[in-house]
């Protein structure tokens, strides 16, 4: 059953923007900080090439990475729902349970970086992803 409003599917979406937003400030700090390390060539950062970047700048990274990895497909999906028509009430639980399991993941990540904490956050996150795209399927299926 579709809600009223098509167009709250972009809050979820609105969400990660904010959190990628929020990465890349703190990629730019990490970088600050490991271009300072007395040990390392910030000319490393000129074609990413030589010795690997101090830590503080390469979680950041990975982390900033990260978020252009799946949750692209979660932005797809969000729009997909949206031009069909087909945002239901399950659709927003799945969009909203990835962005949560997300900023947990993220949270974790940036902080003491516990890779069996982060891991429960990211199993959580596909679920959620793969849900909202069995939903959205389901959605395109029945308009065919």
């Amino acid at each position: 059953m579709p809600v009223t409003n098509q167009a709250a599917i972009f809050l979820p979406v609105l969400a990660l923007v904010l959190l990628t937003l929020i990465a890349f400030v703190r990629l730019a700090a990490g970088r600050t900080v490991a271009a300072k390390d007395p040990g390392f060539d910030p000319g490393y950062y000129k074609a990413h090439l030589g010795e690997a970047e101090p830590e503080a700048g390469r979680v950041p990274a990975r982390h900033w990475d990260n978020l252009f990895e799946f949750p692209t497909l979660i932005y797809a999906a969000c729009l997909t729902a949206f031009v069909m028509g087909a945002v239901g009430v399950w659709t927003l639980v799945f969009a909203w349970g990835f962005v949560i399991a997300r900023v947990a993941q993220s949270a974790i990540h940036m902080s003491y970086n516990n890779t069996a904490h982060r891991a429960v956050g990211f199993v959580l996150g596909l679920v959620m992803g793969f849900a909202l795209w069995l939903n959205v399927a389901i959605s395109i299926f029945a308009a065919l």
